[in-house]
């Protein structure tokens, strides 16, 4: 069987992150998961400094990042969660 070019394209491997740094964002999203008020968009992800772990959500599809920040999707976090 030969593989085309799409299917080759479309592998995801999983991406290691540091596990200080995924709590933390987790942290940040549980915490906008319990907001009485919240907004009716769900997140991307969170954006979160590899550094300090500050962090905030993110309602693009593409965010833009600072040198030192780290994109944590949505799915990273709620595989992590549950």
């Amino acid at each position: 069987m030969v593989r085309t070019s799409e299917q080759s394209q479309k592998t995801e491997f999983p991406i290691l992150l540091d596990p200080a740094m995924l709590r933390a964002a987790q942290r940040i999203y549980r915490t906008y998961c319990s907001w009485p008020n919240k907004i009716d968009k769900r997140p991307c992800g969170v954006a979160i400094n590899r550094e300090n772990h500050r962090g905030q959500l993110i309602f693009r599809e593409n965010p833009i990042l600072l040198p030192k920040e780290c994109f944590i999707t949505l799915k990273q976090l709620e595989a992590e969660v549950f």
